[in-house]
């Protein structure tokens, strides 16, 4: 990482949709590894998911802290995850997205928090459909993370109402 980007500050949230309890430890060590910092997650039941919980966690640190959260939960199976990184100077922002039967799912972000599909992406999924619009579509679905959203959706509900904890961590 350059000198000048360890000084741009951005901030995200890691929202655990569901886990097992078992695994709660092993998430926040990760988290803490990620981050170079303790953290505290307050896990609740998931309504969604009996027998699992959710928790979240707000953090603020150096461009690219999302996907070192991202790749620090990668390996976790049976968990369901999402993390942000809010746009800052230079970077747009992102999402990565990750279900147990799906794995991850990373997009760039706006400042609205829609996804964002790259020129380069649209043009080789339209050149890839050869003119069938069932094609482009499942192809825009798929850079689009639907498939992600639609599993998550009912989990992210669930957790309405959850606290979030913030965590401040500088370059």
């Amino acid at each position: 990482m350059s000198v000048a980007m360890a000084h741009i500050v951005t901030r995200g949230v890691v929202f655990i949709h569901s886990t097992p309890a078992s695994l709660c430890p092993h998430v926040v060590w990760a988290l803490e590894g990620a981050l170079g910092q303790r953290v505290s997650i307050d896990w609740i039941p998931q309504p969604a998911a009996p027998g699992l919980v959710r928790g979240e966690l707000s953090w603020r640190g150096a461009q690219g802290t999302g996907a070192a959260l991202a790749s620090a939960l990668r390996g976790f199976q049976g968990v369901r995850y999402e993390i942000t990184e809010e746009p800052s100077e230079g970077a747009d922002g992102a999402r990565w997205s990750h279900t147990p039967s799906l794995g991850i799912h990373h997009t760039r972000t706006s400042a609205n928090g829609d996804a964002v599909v790259g020129e380069d992406r649209l043009r080789e999924a339209i050149m890839l459909a050869q003119g069938s619009p069932e094609a482009l579509e499942e192809m825009l679905d798929e850079l689009l993370g639907r498939d992600w959203d639609a599993e998550l959706e009912v989990f992210r509900y669930a957790g309405d109402g959850a606290p979030v904890r913030w965590l401040h961590k500088v370059g």
